[in-house]
């Protein structure tokens, strides 16, 4: 998915100096995702109070979307540099193109990973099929070392396990015994848990990693921390078990997000993440002249290949980066 804002704010992002075990809540802002009917996706990170958990560094959440109102996803071909996108469906079914010639549905219950690496550009369009589009859109900071990586793309259905009332897929990492297989560039932990209402579920995680428990649907308490529906939980590293506890109201859905601290400083902006304002101008200044010109001409003149791959053939339109801010922002800490 694309950032779809007009005028995106550059971030330079670090794990926070963390107090260890500590435990809170991150409220989501509204953002639209872009046309007359847009549908709104609710967005949890990145933010002043928190950047990274792990190395996530972005959470949207949205739906449940009455398609018919407001028109659905619609997000034409867009370029992505330094990352991973992590698509993840409860409902609806998402149609995806991608510069590397891959055309998949993305479906609910089933992990579309996109490595972007040193650059690629996808598309993403709910289908006639959807009624109602509700899930989740995450990315995953690439570290220094494998930020340049080929570009890849990675589907996996992860099985659901049964666990003292809940229900568990484990799309990234390990937990309860499931390993998923998909391959990711620092240890991380994705799973969606669902949870009868008033039921509970113990969970021993990996004291180096940092979590966040995005909650879907209903009330989540974490670590005597309480929150409800488009909220994330955010835990720092140093416990050993986690327990989740569903309210009494109704059922409980959450996003359990696992990983060890980056480490890196990272500037985010639009569809780019790299570590400096001069690499992000460039990324920008690329991604507008492979638009505008045609597919086969190569960029720059001495003849190195698109940074960004050959545009798929059903492709009527790209979007055009956001002009860059005047002036650099500072560091955020």
């Amino acid at each position: 998915m694309s950032n779809l804002e007009t005028a995106p704010t550059e971030l330079t992002c670090t794990n926070a100096d963390d107090q260890a075990g500590r435990a809170w809540v991150l409220h989501p802002r509204e953002v639209p995702l872009g046309g007359p009917r847009a549908m709104t996706v609710r967005r949890t990170l990145p933010q002043r109070a928190r950047s990274l958990i792990g190395a996530w560094c972005f959470v949207d959440h949205y739906g449940p979307d009455d398609v018919s109102g407001t028109g659905g996803m619609r997000v034409p071909g867009h370029p992505h540099t330094g990352l991973q996108t992590v698509s993840w469906l409860f409902s609806g079914e998402i149609e995806h193109r991608d510069t590397l010639g891959t055309h998949a549905l993305v479906r609910p219950g089933e992990l579309n990973l996109m490595t972007a690496g040193s650059g690629i550009a996808h598309s993403e369009y709910s289908t006639s099929e959807t009624s109602v589009l509700h899930g989740a859109q995450l990315w995953v900071a690439l570290p220094e070392r494998h930020r340049f990586t080929d570009a890849a793309f990675d589907n996996y259905a992860p099985p659901v396990l049964e666990q003292d009332g809940a229900r568990v897929s484990v799309f990234l990492g390990s937990l309860l015994g499931q390993t998923s297989p998909v391959p990711t560039y620092t240890p991380l932990l994705g799973a969606e848990i669902t949870l009868p209402s008033g039921g509970s579920l113990d969970l021993d995680i990996d004291p180096a990693f940092e979590h966040g428990v995005l909650v879907d649907t209903g009330e989540m308490t974490v670590a005597g921390v309480a929150a409800s529906a488009g909220e994330l939980i955010c835990q720092d590293t140093g416990p050993e078990r986690l327990t989740l506890r569903a309210g009494s109201a109704e059922r409980a859905r959450v996003l359990l997000l696992g990983g060890q601290p980056l480490g890196e400083r990272i500037v985010m902006w639009w569809n780019f993440i790299g570590r400096s304002h001069e690499e992000i101008a460039a990324f920008r200044e690329r991604w507008q002249h492979e638009r505008e010109q045609p597919a086969d001409e190569e960029y720059p003149s001495s003849g190195e290949s698109l940074q960004y791959g050959e545009f798929p053939a059903r492709w009527e339109e790209t979007l055009p980066a956001p002009e860059l801010p005047n002036a650099r922002l500072k560091p955020r800490e």
